[in-house]
């Protein structure tokens, strides 16, 4: 009788101290989580199984692990907020399938992607032609996000709200895909009393009109 209760009280001690460990890691949808944020909730999980089944293995040996962890995901998490380049390291980055209606084989092929798998989402999309498609974007959760043509015709030139610079950092790939170029982004922003971009936190161009966000501090 002595055993069972004290496995109860070891795993409602193990649930809470889990709760509070998931609530200081921040709040992320499942579908958002990142290789890296499922790589350590498996760890922590396992260890968790592990301290409850293993009624004489002391509680410290399973904290100490899973506070390291904590600390190791807190730090990463800081530095991507930081740092654009190890932000996509850790979380990946989205990928443009289909732009301006044409779909992007060598993009597909990049995120071992196939056309199944496209159909699949699009349907999920009620979505059941890729005629109906201006783009697609696949997420790094791997989620897909789908933007219908429109009933006009014409280009969709400027239809997708792509960002031109995060965290200070012009992406010339979206420049590229907008038909925009780097010496006239440069210009855009002097006219409006930014000399650098690295100024700059966000910045999007969507229907003739700039979103910027500018650094604090």
């Amino acid at each position: 009788m002595f055993e069972f209760a004290f496995i109860v009280v070891r795993t409602l001690f193990m649930y809470v101290f889990l709760l509070i460990i998931f609530r200081l890691m921040g709040k992320r949808e499942i579908a958002e989580l990142s290789i890296l944020d499922l790589v350590v909730f498996l760890m922590i999980a396992e260890l968790a199984a592990v301290s409850i089944e293993d009624t004489e293995m002391p509680l410290y040996k399973v904290i100490l692990p899973i506070v390291a962890l904590l600390i190791i995901q807190l730090a990463l998490a800081l530095l991507s907020l930081r740092n654009k380049k190890i932000r996509e390291l850790l979380d990946g980055k989205p990928t443009i399938i289909i732009h301006q209606g044409k779909i992007d084989e060598k993009a597909m092929k990049k995120e071992r992607y196939n056309y199944d798998d496209l159909l699949q989402q699009l349907r999920e999309k009620e979505v059941f032609s890729l005629d109906e498609v201006a783009f697609a974007i696949l997420e790094p959760s791997g989620d897909l996000s789908v933007m219908k043509k429109n009933n006009k015709p014409g280009n969709y030139e400027y239809e997708l709200a792509l960002p031109l610079i995060l965290d200070g950092v012009i992406l010339e790939d979206h420049l590229r895909k907008m038909n925009l170029t780097r010496p006239w982004l440069c210009e855009q922003l002097e006219y409006r009393g930014i000399s650098h971009e690295s100024e700059i936190s966000f910045c999007s161009y969507h229907h003739g009109k700039f979103v910027i966000s500018k650094k604090k501090g």
